[in-house]
């Protein structure tokens, strides 16, 4: 299997207005440059229920599903398997690299939507050509992780960005939200990239290639609605049979995952919290400085000293405003993100449970002969590979996922640790020359008394 590989990183992202016909949304296109600024995250955010297909399946019912599904090339022994589903470490290399940007606003008679431009530069033999160029809608993101999750039930799919709003802002599409979602879908499309599996997920190879009819069309061979829903009824009532007997590893696994989702949840409201607070103090700032401004104006006595005053204060409110900046790029988007892997991993590990189930199921019919016992056997034999794949599967992805978790964890609190000792250093830098200042215009005035 081939080793991962890396990705782009984002150009900025200029926000622009188009029609809503469909040669905008996508298809191959000469490359364009890009402009814009990046936008600060907004503290609170809340669920926004949009005009998109909303039905996603996070659960597949495992008799559904035959071997092919983990492997175009799916073993028949668990020996076998374990040497397929093992991620080699290689050397990287640099062969697929994505970028999201360049959001632009569509409305039509029914909606109102954003598209990305999303760029692909290439040098697989499995694609046609070595640079595509086409838009995506945000549903259309949901359509790949929804297939992703078919295809690979135990692998661990990176999380999309929420449907949701900035709470308070009546623009529904705000340069903020625009910018953060835009960021988000950035790192969605590049963590599959650097996936040793799902980077060859056809699917994905479509997502980034076809042009929007295409797309559609390509959207359509899958299953139907009522299909969908059937497959969800059965997860839902395979979740609630639940796992009689869970190997003790994924037990371990399971309660890793609720621990984290406990602390990683705390650790961003209380993010956010303070984000919010931060900004607050920040306007409170901005207007502070000034006052003393228009106070020296009628002190004649005091003008030096409340001048110096408003100089510390807006010097600090810059150094302010730029620390809160990299809070919000390197900190909160990061520990955010892992909140949503959390929800993911518990995904993962109920598909994990519901093929285990059914193979349990399969089991029990066996022992007290409700069935044709030849035709269980068999079932029973393929069920029993199909649990060692996933089993396999999820093994080697979640060591590879909480390397990965650990790195990004470490990088984002060096990031917020240096962004803060550049901050009080600038602050006390600033205070410190003030009253060195002081001191001095003291010493002057004291020596002209005397004179």
């Amino acid at each position: 299997m081939e080793g991962e590989r890396l990705a782009s990183q984002p150009r900025s992202p200029g926000l622009q207005t188009g029609g809503a016909g469909g040669e905008s949304i996508g298809g191959s296109a000469p490359l364009s440059g890009s402009s814009g600024s990046s936008a600060l995250l907004q503290a609170e955010v809340l669920d926004l229920d949009e005009d998109e297909d909303d039905l996603e399946v996070f659960s597949k019912d495992a008799s559904l599903m035959d071997m092919n599904s983990f492997s175009p090339m799916m073993p028949t022994s668990p020996l076998s398997m374990i040497n397929q589903i093992k991620f080699e470490d290689e050397p990287d290399l640099k062969d697929l690299f994505i970028t999201v940007d360049e959001p632009e606003s569509h409305v039509t008679t029914i909606e109102t939507f954003i598209t990305y431009r999303i760029i692909t530069k290439t040098s697989r033999s499995e694609f046609d050509e070595s640079e595509f160029e086409v838009r995506r809608r945000y549903q259309d993101f949901l359509w790949l992780k929804g297939k992703l999750e078919e295809a690979h039930p135990t692998l661990i799919i990176p999380p999309l960005p929420e449907k949701f709003i900035v709470k308070g802002m009546v623009e529904r599409f705000n340069d903020d939200f625009i910018e953060t979602r835009r960021k988000a879908l950035h790192t969605f499309l590049n963590r599959i990239a650097d996936h040793p599996t799902l980077t060859f997920n056809e699917d994905f190879k479509v997502f980034l290639t076809a042009q929007a009819w295409e797309l559609s069309s390509h959207k359509k061979q899958g299953p139907g609605l009522l299909s969908r829903m059937g497959q969800t009824v059965r997860a839902v009532a395979s979740s609630m049979r639940g796992v009689k007997n869970r190997p003790e590893e994924f037990m371990d696994m399971n309660t890793f995952i609720e621990t984290f989702s406990q602390k990683i949840n705390l650790i961003d409201k209380i993010s956010q919290r303070i984000y919010k607070e931060e900004r607050e103090y920040f306007e409170e700032m901005k207007e502070y400085g000034p006052i003393h401004v228009l106070w020296s104006a009628s002190e004649e006595e005091l003008v030096d000293s409340l001048k110096g005053i408003a100089s510390c204060i807006d010097k600090c409110c810059k150094a302010t405003e730029k620390r809160m900046f990299g809070l919000s790029e390197t900190l909160l988007p990061v520990v955010h993100e892992y909140v949503l892997y959390s929800e993911m991993l518990m995904g993962v590990m109920r598909r994990r449970d519901q093929i285990q189930t059914e193979l349990d199921s399969k089991i029990e019919a066996l022992t007290y002969k409700k069935a044709d016992t030849d035709l269980l056997t068999e079932e029973i034999g393929k069920l029993e590979d199909k649990v060692e794949c996933a089993n396999n599967a999820l093994k080697a992805d979640w060591e590879r996922w909480k390397q990965n978790m650990q790195s990004d964890i470490k990088s984002a609190f060096t990031d917020m640790a240096e962004e803060n000792i550049s901050y009080y250093e600038q602050c006390l830098a600033t205070w410190e020359s003030f009253l060195t200042s002081q001191t001095e215009l003291h010493l002057e005035e004291t020596s002209e008394d005397k004179s």
